[in-house]
């Protein structure tokens, strides 16, 4: 596991004597590469269309500035026009997972890592039941915390952070958040927990890759629990 920055070697980070683990979903705990979280994108430029009456490329412009300066659509949705999020929710996270088998490699390697296993996303429970269900290791996980509970407030607010601790009851000194989006990690490092990016190509995921609050960073999340794990490839 490589840093684009001066860091401790990942032997500090796991001689803190980590207890908890915190994964985002979309594009963390499957590749960005596979193109899942697609169909979500998808279904939130079809909600658009049907809503405001756009073209599909109005709609898709409109999704993608509403993500850039409010964090998630949905956040967007109900700052600008005062909209209900549940119809929005439950559109664009019914998107069909039958295609997808059970991931034996991750499911085996999240057996091994000791310790609590959480999900914090900026979707919904439901969505993240369905994905988790899809790769068939929704059983190692302790707690799902979703952008309902964090009253529609998305990452990278501070605020979603300090619910989340608070709800989960971990410790943020002996856990570790592992994220796809680099500047959601800002939050946790200044709560004191350690962080790993997920690489990604898009710049809005790669925004605040180079700061210190990155501790860490990995290819894909097998590769991270590998080097975690003391693992080969």
């Amino acid at each position: 596991m490589s840093s684009q920055h001066a860091s401790a070697p990942l032997s500090q980070l796991l001689d803190k004597g980590i207890e908890e683990w915190v994964f985002d979903l979309d594009n963390t705990i499957y590749p960005a590469k596979s193109n899942l979280f697609a169909r979500v994108a998808q279904k939130m430029t079809e909600f658009l269309m049907q809503e405001f009456t756009l073209e599909e490329a109005e709609a898709a412009a409109l999704k993608t500035r509403l993500f850039r300066q409010y964090g998630t659509t949905m956040h967007g949705l109900m700052k600008e026009f005062g909209m209900d999020s549940k119809p929005f929710l439950s559109f664009v996270h019914d998107i069909d997972v039958s295609d997808i088998d059970h991931d034996t490699e991750l499911d085996g390697l999240l057996a091994k890592l000791p310790g609590r296993k959480h999900i914090f996303t900026n979707g919904t429970i439901a969505h993240a039941e369905n994905i988790l269900g899809a790769f068939g290791v929704r059983g190692h996980f302790d707690f799902i915390f979703d952008i309902v509970g964090a009253n529609h407030e998305p990452k990278p607010a501070m605020r979603p952070y300090e619910i989340f601790l608070s709800q989960s009851g971990i410790n943020p000194a002996k856990s570790v958040m592992i994220e796809d989006m680099a500047v959601n990690l800002k939050a946790p490092a200044a709560l004191g927990m350690g962080t790993i990016w997920i690489e990604h190509d898009h710049e809005w995921a790669r925004d605040g890759s180079d700061q210190d609050y990155v501790h860490y960073q990995s290819p894909d999340i097998k590769s991270c629990l590998r080097d975690i794990l003391g693992e080969t490839n």
